[in-house]
């Protein structure tokens, strides 16, 4: 079993808590939303909720994904077009992005349901900053048998470079598999392996529908 990582296993959690964590530290008195004013506050939680949505527009061939410098340099150049973002107020939310994100209700359960069932469980995520230490303080480190993370094998999804080299580390071949994920875009690119791919959209909420993985391994 393939999971995505960012939007099916965790959620990034509510913006507005992400403004107000940044806000904190930085060491500001009061709130990011009384001294911001509800119209900048909630602007600028809109902006983030979307944020990594809105780096499509900078960056359409995902390179961010690649390192984490140009991961960095990305986001840099989104925030700059933010006229309600300030720049240490930037950095902030960048520094503690990290923190925000937190699993699915249902994430834990049905890691744990997969693998008293014997599944195999692997983590194919785009992502340009390591992920592990959300996975370890999480407790969803130790239930992955493979962690194959973008910047650190070079690939990125939808190519079938980072598929392959999650399912060589799982040792399946792509007809044993299924790839869990909420992009249309990256995930399915699984399928062209030959692997059978679910997409769950990005919800709203602390349940994210996994358990319809367990009842499709019976």
């Amino acid at each position: 079993m393939l999971f995505d990582f960012h939007c099916t296993l965790v959620d990034q959690g509510d913006p507005s808590a992400w403004v107000e964590l940044a806000w904190r530290h930085l060491g500001r008195p009061g709130t990011a939303a009384a001294t911001l004013g509800q119209v900048r506050f909630g602007d600028l939680a809109g902006w983030v909720d979307r944020i990594w949505e809105h780096a499509v527009e900078v960056d359409p061939g995902a390179e961010r994904d690649l390192s984490p410098a140009r991961h960095r340099a990305v986001y840099d150049e989104l925030t700059r077009r933010v006229p309600a973002l300030e720049p240490a107020l930037a950095r902030a939310l960048y520094e503690v992005m990290l923190d925000t994100w937190i699993p699915y209700d249902d994430t834990l359960p049905v890691l744990e349901g997969l693998r008293a069932r014997g599944v195999k469980l692997g983590l194919v995520s785009n992502a340009g900053v390591d992920v592990r230490a959300v996975l370890e303080r999480r407790g969803l480190l130790p239930l992955l048998d493979a962690v194959v993370i973008s910047h650190e094998v070079g690939a990125v999804k939808p190519g079938a470079t980072i598929f392959e080299r999650a399912l060589a580390e799982l040792g399946v071949p792509p007809e044993r598999a299924l790839m869990v994920g909420d992009s249309p875009r990256d995930d399915v690119g699984a399928a062209f392996l030959g692997v059978p791919t679910l997409i769950l959209p990005r919800t709203h909420g602390r349940v994210h529908g996994l358990e319809v993985v367990l009842r499709m391994v019976g």
